[in-house]
């Protein structure tokens, strides 16, 4: 089941980037003096490539839920931290640009360190569902993180600090929704469609999932990339993982396995900053 999880996972992440990557195709293909006008989306649509993108985000969705239901979600959702290689790598042929080599370098790096931290910390164990019990103080503390990054990204000009306060609520956001969501797949898995739609789980992995979004495309208009994505990338998969092991039960190794556990959130962090530095198309990317 844990293969499983990865897989689905790994399907996930590279569905979600190239669901981006062509999305960001077909944006090129209007005219900048549509930009944020309505005709803007109605000449997106007609596009094929458009139609693929969002597939590629609804494929996206399933798989992770696929790999939430089949795994813990300290395991499913750190793989998503692929997703930025993964887009980089395909915009590559899509978009007919070229990635330097301080790109490959930090694509290396984020692998590497993911492959690093999962194989020391070898998520495991935990339940399919959680108590109220666990649910109450996991989502009050979330939620009011996220308040608290957004009131004080609100007194603050835009710029890296704001970026970075934005950043880090959409990836509590993220990793609140993939709670939610495991929680919610599981119940259809186990009990079918009504089940799912009377689960207030369905409902909540929704609208902290539009939050999440939201919350991306303010840090990205707020400052530079290289403030709000390590921000992101380390952050959902951070507290992701606490959210395994406080609402679920899942565990980690601990003792001397902490120290390739940090050496890897070392390398991802460096990679990532490497490339929302050094590689410009990230920046096209995210449009």
């Amino acid at each position: 089941m844990l293969v499983l999880c990865v897989f689905f996972a790994l399907l996930g992440a590279a569905s979600n980037a190239v669901g981006t990557v062509l999305q960001r195709k077909a944006a090129l293909a209007v005219p900048p003096n549509d930009a944020m006008r309505p005709r803007q989306m109605l000449a997106m649509i007609r596009q094929p490539v458009w139609l693929l993108g969002i597939c590629g985000v609804a494929g996206a969705a399933a798989f992770q839920a696929l790999a939430l239901v089949t795994g813990p979600l300290a395991l499913a959702q750190p793989v998503f931290i692929l997703e930025l290689p993964l887009a980089l790598l395909f915009s590559v042929p899509l978009l007919g640009r070229a990635l330097p080599r301080a790109g490959w370098s930090g694509v290396a790096c984020m692998v590497a360190g993911l492959a690093l931290a999962l194989g020391a910390a070898a998520p495991g164990g935990g339940a399919a569902q959680a108590s109220m019990a666990h649910w109450v103080p996991a989502v009050l503390l979330c939620v009011g993180v996220i308040g608290w990054a957004v009131v004080i990204a609100r007194h603050r000009p835009s710029g890296a600090p704001r970026a970075a306060l934005l950043g880090a609520a959409s990836a509590v956001a993220n990793a609140l929704t993939a709670a939610l969501m495991k929680s919610a797949a599981d119940t259809f898995s186990a009990h079918g469609g009504v089940a799912f739609l009377t689960a207030w789980q369905t409902y909540g992995f929704a609208l902290c999932g539009v939050t999440a979004i939201f919350l991306l495309e303010s840090a990205l208009q707020s400052g530079p990339i290289i403030a709000s994505q390590p921000a992101l990338t380390l952050g959902d998969a951070t507290v992701s993982l606490a959210l395994g092991i406080t609402v679920y039960g899942e565990h980690i190794r601990t003792g001397w396995w902490v120290v390739p556990q940090l050496a890897a959130v070392g390398l991802i962090a460096y990679g990532t900053v490497r490339l929302s530095r050094a590689v410009p198309l990230i920046r096209e990317l995210a449009g």
